[in-house]
């Protein structure tokens, strides 16, 4: 899947992957040693996070129903918790510095598209 920033034009990940079941939420990122520089993971639904267990930092997006952000987390690193965001809908990690390198803030719309 690609995540789109509609607000910016521009892609925060080329190849994003889709965790709605509950074992792949659960997973998460976890056991990997990175996460690839056009990669993501867009976790559906889900509210808050952890980074226990991680082993590198990560850049968080919470959106509510219309793909609005609504939080941030930039370099969030391992052996974190978020809050819980009641408005959000999904969570997209991305590679860490991806938001700033993109400029990409709370209240930009994100598109998320199947690939095809």
């Amino acid at each position: 899947m690609r995540v789109y920033n509609d607000t910016k034009k521009c892609i925060l990940a080329k190849r994003a992957t889709l965790a709605v079941r509950t074992i792949e939420r659960m997973k998460g990122l976890l056991g990997r040693d990175d996460l690839e520089d056009d990669g993501g993971l867009v976790i559906e639904p889900c509210n808050s996070i952890h980074t226990f267990f991680m082993r590198f930092p990560i850049d968080v997006l919470f959106l509510d129903r219309e793909g609005r952000i609504v939080r941030t987390y930039e370099n969030l690193p391992p052996w974190r918790m978020t809050r819980i965001h009641t408005s959000a809908q999904c969570v997209v990690e991305l590679p860490a510095g991806r938001l700033s390198d993109t400029g990409t803030t709370a209240g930009d719309r994100i598109l998320l598209e199947q690939e095809s």
